[in-house]
Order: C-alpha cells, then structure tokens, then sequence
C-alpha cells in the first residue's frame, strides 16, 4: 500500500458538480445494478492506462519513474472498514486534472451519452466505455469514492485528495503522499460485501483484465483463504507486511503467439481497449517480420458508437514501439472512412521519441498504413464471402461510412467498390444488401451500363418516374439513399468494366436496351411538338436549361433530369444546405407526349389555363425529385385555382 499523511493545515474545497455529471451518478446507479461488477473492469484499465501514459511520458522525464520502475496494479481489501482499494503507480493527476476529469465531463458526447441511457442495462454497460465515464461506475457498489493521486513528477506536498459520495458534490484538498500514482478507495455499500471477497475480485480480474501487459496484483493467500501452517505467529506489535501476487497474465496479448491466446483473451482485450462491452464481430493479429518487423491486433466492431458520424472525433489504433506505449489514436495508420477499427499496432521501426508530426514524415507510417488498411479490407472480404450474415450486420452499422473510402482511398477504391451494398428495383423494402457484382450478373445480355438511382430515400427512389422505362424493360436499378451515396459514388466511373450511370442526368441511353425504332419515335415526338416545346419554354423561362419530349416515361406527365457531367440537382441542394457555394441548377424539363394533361396542353380550349398547367407540371416534377419548391404559396394557389374550374 501506498503510504499517505494527510496535511492538517490543507484548506479542503468543497464543488458541486457539473448538472449532468449528478444526471450521469444518478442513472448509472440505479440502471446498471446487474452488471456492478463493470466498475472493476473501468477502475482496472483506468489505472492500466495511467501506467502506459507514464511509460510515454518518461521517455522524455528520466526522473518520472524515482525508484520505483516497476509498474504495477494493485487490489487490497479490508473487511473491517469495508473498503476496496485499486491503486497503481502509473503517471497519477494533478489538481488541476483531478478538477477536470473528476469534477467534469469535458466531452461533448456526455449529453448524448444520458439520452442513450435506457433499460437495458447490457447496452447501458457498453455506453459507459464508448464515453469515456467508466469512473463513476464506482458509485454503483460504493457510498463514497475516495481517490488519492500523485503527479510524476511533482514533490510529496503537491499529493490530491478528492471525496464523493455521488450526491452532487465532492471535496478536495492538497495531502502529503510520498509515491507518484493513484488510489481509488471506495467504502462499499452493505448489500456489496461481496466484494471484499478475494474469490469474487479475482474471477472478476480474471474475466476482465487477464489480459492487460500490466501486472495486477493482491494479496497472496493459500487456497482455504488462511495463513499457510508455515506462516510465524506474530506479536502484537510486529507490523506484518503482506505478500502479493500477479493474478493475471501481465503478458501484451499481441506478443503471444496465436496458438497460444484463446478467443475468450480476444475478445475481453477487445473490451479493454475499445471499452465496448459488446463481443467484437471479427478481429486479425499478426506478426510480421523482415524488412520492417511490427504486431497488428486489428478489431471490427459489432455495433457503431454514437458519435461515428463525428469524423473529428479522435480515432486510430493504440500505437507502440517495442512494446512501449506511444498514443492512444494514431490516426495516421488508418483512413477516416475505417474509423471504426480498433487494435494495437507495435513498431520496432520507429524511433521511441517519435511524435504525431514525426509520424507524418515517416515513410514506415506509410508502409505500416498500407498493411493496416490491406488487412481490414481483407477481413471485410472474407467475411462477406463467408459469413453473409455477419457481413450484413456490419453493414447495416458502418455501411454509410465505409462507403467514404471511394472518395478518400484513390488506391484500394476498386477494392471498397467490391464491399458496396445497396437496395435496388428489385428490393421490397430499403434493405441494402445488393453488391455491385451481384448486379452484374443480373445484367441483360445487351446492357452495357450499371445504372442507378440517387433519393433522398426509398419511398421516393422506388416510386420515381425516371424508373418508368427500366421497369417497363425488366431493366434493374441501384437506389441510392444514404446522404453519402452522391458524394461517394462521382469517385466511381466503372466497376468490373462497366460504366456506372445515373438515369437521372443526361439523354437517356439505353445502349442495346433500345432499338432504332425507340429512337425515331422520341425523334419524331420532338417535331411533332416542336410549337408546344417552345411555348412552355416561354412560360418557364430561365427556371429551365431546356424543354423535350422524354423517351423514359411511360405513366407520368413530366420530370426533370439535370445535364449530363454536370452536378446533379440533389448535390446541388447538399451542398446548399451545408451552406457551401454550388452553382444554380437549371433542369431539363421533359414531358411525356402521350400523357393525358400534356396532351390537352395543346388543345385551344385549355386558354389562359395553359401558364398555370404548365407551372403546376414543372412543380409537381421537381416534387417527384424530391426537391423544394421555391415558391410553395404559389404552387398552392395555382393548383387551388385549376381544382375550382
């Protein structure tokens, strides 16, 4: 145990704390009781981290570690005072950083984390590691936490003590305590005794934390839990010094062989790094030696998190060097668009002084990158070739974000292309399960073109006009509904030799779908209404690039399509509402001739209707678009007017 006075003459400061951190107290304590025993698993990783932090920080601070170098956790318990003390001799706090990551919750995601909260208390357990309040987890077995910290560094003087009993405040106040590191004593409630049992905490260490590099270690007792026979009777005034013991493994999970680490260590060192309770959903470890010698252990996550729309948020793997601990996110060795990869990487090709800005400049990075990136999309493949299931449940989590990686990773696009899935015509609901080869292979003999369709969202992709002719055909097409999908796919021009079209822009072109007498029907249908094109071009003005009979309708009267190579009218509005410049989109208005309302367009009766009919058509077809209308009022009005004739 670490040896502590406390200062008589210290002004003891009393804080309330932050409102939603007596939000976060009170439902953590009442909604996670059947899965209490998280809080030693938090405690444990905490203090595991406070040693990796350390390790990095006294490579540039010989003194840090004094004379103690070895690093280590440990767990004591005493039954008389009812306490349960997790202790290490890691980089310990300041006061100013116990204030900040004691007495506040520094992380936007805090609210969203209370929101989230619900009464499912295995899904409220994983809550707790993705935002970071694994701490508080404490007040769920005990009536007060105390916690005793010194800074490496600092002189015994500069010791920090802070108090809580959960109930919206906490006291702190400067203590002589003479070791660097960290004590967590927490005064257990009567109905958790339990865990001042050393069976119960030791099958605890054992689920959670066997795997940590970092030694966790209690007091040494024989297996009846009574001094051995050999033990001396002592007097009452000799002081016994206990004996510990290493009750975990203290081995770096990723040094072991492969053979050697059972699946159960895979995944609870899954949890402890990405404290998600959930299982991962696949993970690859491996060694790599020769020209470059490094360890990956590379995990994919069963469940996305709540901020993985955040591409700011921190992310990467835990980075070390000869099995020294560098950073946690290293971004640098893995695209934004795989942000949701979790592992360790450790490099003996690195300098252990280096730096994120060295970390940009160093071809290794690049080298290590790219074998991280093969890796994961390699999991990705094998797993939708062989677990079609698991695949889909990936999918349905991180789809969105995976399909980043067309616009993002110029090198392996062809690669991510191949990982794509997507509703389409012949999907019943918005399921996204159809890949681009199976799309290929359902192509007709004489098609060409892989075409496709972007909405805003199922309904309005499935019930678009533009679909008309292709149905008509028996001729597929992708629907796009993911806010990504315009951005993303203008990075894709063709997949598996075959040029990707979106049939909401340009002519239509059917390649060898259409026959020479479509063409000459569409031809003659412009001549014959070539006096009715240009009226409704008077009538709209500059609101349209231009006015045409379309070959692709076959049930409505009109719709728009915007200029072939030209941005799309949907990206136009995207970009419009993420308030970033985009050039005025001015649509190609196309009407169907054979439509009963075009039709009558031309008839001398419809009169001075004509303006209101063809304003009512344009409108109806930039709705159908799934685009807003610049005057809505007059819409209503217009139509109000023809319904009352």
């Amino acid at each position: 145990m670490t040896e502590v006075t406390d200062k008589q003459d210290s002004a003891k400061e009393t804080h309330s704390f932050q409102t939603e951190v007596k939000q976060l107290l009170n439902l953590m304590i009442h909604s996670l009781y059947s899965n209490k025993e998280i809080f030693l698993r938090e405690l444990v990783s905490n203090a595991a981290d406070a040693a990796d932090k350390l390790r990095f920080e006294a490579l540039s601070h010989d003194d840090y570690y004094g004379n103690d170098s070895d690093l280590k956790i440990r767990i004591s318990m005493d039954k008389d005072a009812g306490t349960l003390t997790i202790s290490d001799n890691g980089i310990g706090m300041s006061k100013e950083e116990v204030m900040e990551n004691l007495g506040t919750i520094a992380r936007s995601g805090t609210s969203e984390f209370i929101k989230q909260m619900s009464k499912d208390e295995k899904a409220d357990s994983n809550l707790i590691g993705q935002f970071g309040v694994g701490f508080y987890s404490s007040f769920i077995v005990a009536d007060e936490v105390e916690v005793r910290t010194l800074r490496a560094g600092e002189s015994s003087e500069k010791g920090v003590s802070w108090i809580s009993k959960g109930d919206g405040e906490f006291t702190i106040e400067s203590i002589d305590k003479a070791d660097r590191g960290t004590e967590i004593i927490l005064k257990l409630k009567d109905d958790e005794k339990e865990f001042l049992e050393a069976y119960r905490v030791r099958s605890t260490v054992s689920k959670y934390s066997d795997h940590i590099s970092l030694p966790v270690e209690m007091e040494k007792i024989d297996m009846g839990g009574m001094p051995s026979e050999g033990d001396e009777k002592k007097e009452d005034d000799e002081v016994i010094i206990p004996e510990f013991e290493v009750i975990n493994k203290a081995t770096a999970l990723w040094t072991r062989a492969k053979s050697e680490v059972k699946e159960d260590e895979y995944k609870e060192f899954y949890k402890h790094i990405s404290h998600d309770f959930n299982e991962p959903l696949v993970w690859a470890h491996n060694k790599v030696e020769g020209k470059q010698e490094y360890t990956s252990l590379l995990y994919l996550p069963k469940s996305a998190p709540m901020d993985l729309w955040n591409r700011d948020k921190p992310r990467g793997v835990k980075l070390y060097v000869q099995r020294v601990f560098i950073m946690d996110d290293a971004e640098q060795f893995l695209p934004v668009y795989l942000r949701m990869v979790r592992g360790v990487l450790d490099s003996n090709d690195l300098p252990l002084n280096v730096s994120r800005e060295i970390l940009q400049d160093k071809g290794v990075t690049q080298t290590l990158r790219n074998a991280c990136v093969k890796r994961v999309l390699g999991m990705l493949d094998k797993l939708a070739k062989n677990e079609k299931e698991d695949f889909q449940n990936f999918w349905n989590e991180f789809g969105s974000v995976l399909k980043e990686g067309l616009a993002e990773d110029f090198a392996n696009k062809d690669k991510v292309a191949g990982l794509l899935r997507f509703a389409s015509t012949q999907n019943e609901d918005d399921v996204q399960n159809v890949s681009l080869s199976d799309y290929v292979s359902r192509m007709k003999p004489e098609q060409d073109k892989i075409y496709f369709l972007v909405a805003d969202n199922f309904a309005t992709a499935k019930s678009s006009p533009h679909l008309e002719i292709y149905k008509k055909k028996g001729v597929e097409v992708i629907l796009m509904t993911d806010r990504v999908d315009e951005w993303a796919i203008g990075h894709l021009t063709e997949f598996d030799g075959k040029k990707l079209q979106a049939i909401t822009q340009g002519d239509l072109d059917l390649g060898g779908l259409e026959t020479e007498e479509d063409k000459k029907a569409v031809e003659k249908a412009n001549e014959d209404n070539s006096d009715l094109i240009t009226k409704i071009k008077e009538v709209l003005g500059d609101k349209v690039e231009d006015v045409k009979i379309s070959g692709r309708l076959a049930d409505s009267p009109a719709c728009v399509v915007s200029s072939q190579g030209g941005m799309s009218l949907q990206m136009a509005r995207m970009m419009k509402a993420a308030g970033q410049p985009a050039p005025e989109m001015k649509p190609i208005f196309e009407i169907n001739a054979e439509h009963k309302l075009v039709a009558q367009l031309s008839e001398d009766s419809i009169g001075d209707e004509f303006n209101d009919w063809v304003e009512l058509l344009f409108d109806q077809a930039v709705l159908s678009d799934s685009g807003q209308l610049e005057d809505p009022s007059a819409f209503t009005q217009r139509m109000n007017r023809l319904l009352m004739k």
